[in-house]
């Protein structure tokens, strides 16, 4: 799908910043809009896959400063790099972080992979929801973005860190004013708790023939997450799988993944806008 909008730089920039944990130093990637600031911002948290492109993470452990590695912000793979350029084109000031990489696990992880205890050190409840507020405590320190604008999105195993960071998040005032959250896992093994209640408003993007993660269990929290409080709408794409926003031939040849991806884009982008105003 061609962005339209104001032009963004060519290439994402490579930052540095720390972990909510005051001690991981995690690498990132910033789309710039063109046009001059301050920009609003949003972070975008990848999966389980990490935000590299599978073409070239097989070989990748640690990413780090001056630490030689084929995984970088010229292999970003292309959903990554479609959003972080879409949302650059359109004002926002997008930030990738990695939580893999600094950790010595740049491949990423297969699918089927949840018990892996070589996951334990990035885990979605504890470990990358940090990374997210460290994220936004980076950018609060810029000079170029607006300071309450904030927002936040994430993908699968990004998904279900985005849902842990509104639930830790809860009603503070001084947060991330909204979440899009897509395909993210909603199960028990996922999630702090079986709802979230946090003032800010979500979206949540599903498809009904995902076979990594259950639909109907992530309607059933927003449901629950619906009778607490929080304002979520549930956007359901018929015939759409995980990952129906990845813009390659492979995963686009699936039956409602291309629809479901130009929808999501639109809707998204009005999410964010709605959620400023």
């Amino acid at each position: 799908m061609p962005l339209s909008g104001t032009a963004a730089n060519a290439e994402p920039q490579t930052v540095y910043f720390r972990s909510g944990d005051g001690s991981t130093a995690l690498v990132g990637y910033l789309f710039r809009p063109a046009k001059p600031g301050p920009w609003p911002a949003i972070v975008m948290l990848h999966g389980r896959g990490g935000p590299y492109s599978s073409n070239d993470n097989t070989g990748c452990t640690t990413v780090a400063p001056n630490t030689p590695s084929p995984c970088n912000a010229n292999t970003l793979s292309k959903r990554h790099m479609m959003w972080g350029e879409y949302w650059a084109a359109r004002g926002y000031l997008a930030l990738l972080p990695d939580s893999f990489g600094p950790r010595g696990k740049a491949h990423g992880f297969g699918r089927f992979t949840h018990d892996d205890p070589d996951r334990a050190d990035v885990n979605e409840k504890t470990v990358r929801p940090l990374d997210a507020e460290g994220a936004l405590a980076y950018l609060r320190s810029r000079n170029d973005v607006i300071g309450s604008d904030f927002f936040l999105q994430g993908w699968s195993n990004g998904g279900s860190t985005a849902l842990n960071v509104m639930i830790r998040q809860g009603a503070q005032p001084a947060g991330f004013r909204g979440a899009l959250v897509f395909y993210p896992g909603c199960g028990q093994e996922a999630l702090l708790r079986p709802s979230v209640a946090t003032t800010a408003p979500m979206a949540m993007f599903l498809g009904t023939d995902d076979e990594e993660v259950s639909p109907v269990i992530c309607q059933h929290v927003a449901e629950r997450s619906l009778q607490e409080g929080t304002r979520i709408d549930v956007i359901l794409y018929p015939g759409a799988t995980h990952d129906f926003d990845e813009p390659s031939s492979r995963r686009q040849s699936a039956p409602g993944n291309q629809a479901a991806m130009e929808d999501a884009l639109v809707k998204a982008a009005a999410q964010l806008v709605r959620w400023k105003n």
